[in-house]
């Protein structure tokens, strides 16, 4: 099975088939996608003017939906090469059983769904490195009472029962399931409550 740098050469091969090269890029979302796959590729469709439909898009628009993709998987990875070496630290240090952080930080290896988006069509309008910097600089700073990428106080707890189960706070602005750990346990329980019940958010921050 081909990794992510081997599907990016793809992409870039100029005398590959475009179908193929478009074919490729969809397939490095199997590697790397941020918001999931479907949301992903919605959202470097709409910021680079692909038709999501369109076998055969224009190679330069191609090329620079790949560019973005690439700047938040590096993002990403520098991210992790620092988790990994904090773990050993604190590893050799003695402390052995990982915090909620690091629970979150388990699901989410390699970046995929890392700002997991439910509805696909709803995702962050800025580059995807630039909402990872955010999401990760709100990690490592504390909780908080609004979203970490676009500050919005619309938090909603949502459950979804498709073949992968999942249940979180989303933000109703940007539309990205929030990590747990970047949000104060007040939130979290507002957030639980059904709509009419939920305080005013200046009132809960």
């Amino acid at each position: 099975m081909a990794g992510f740098r081997s599907l990016a050469r793809q992409v870039r091969d100029p005398r590959g088939d475009l179908a193929l090269r478009r074919y490729s890029l969809r397939k490095c979302l199997e590697r790397f996608a941020p918001y999931g796959h479907r949301a992903t590729w919605d959202h470097l469709c709409a910021r680079h003017g692909i038709d999501p439909e369109d076998r055969e898009p224009d190679p330069v628009r191609l090329l620079r939906a790949l560019d973005e993709l690439e700047e938040a998987r590096a993002v990403w990875l520098a991210y992790e090469a620092g988790f990994a070496e904090r773990r050993r630290r604190e590893k050799h240090a003695g402390l052995r059983r990982p915090g909620a952080f690091d629970d979150w930080h388990r699901r989410t290896w390699g970046g995929h769904g890392v700002a997991r988006c439910t509805d696909p069509g709803v995702h962050p309008k800025e580059p995807l490195a630039e909402v990872l910097r955010r999401l990760i600089a709100a990690l490592g700073s504390g909780p908080g009472s609004a979203c970490p990428v676009c500050a919005g106080t619309g938090i909603e707890w949502r459950q979804e029962r498709g073949e992968e189960p999942w249940a979180g706070p989303v933000c109703t602005g940007c539309g990205i399931a929030v990590p747990q750990p970047a949000l104060t346990d007040r939130t979290l329980a507002r957030a639980r409550l059904p709509r009419h019940r939920r305080p005013a958010a200046a009132a809960a921050a």
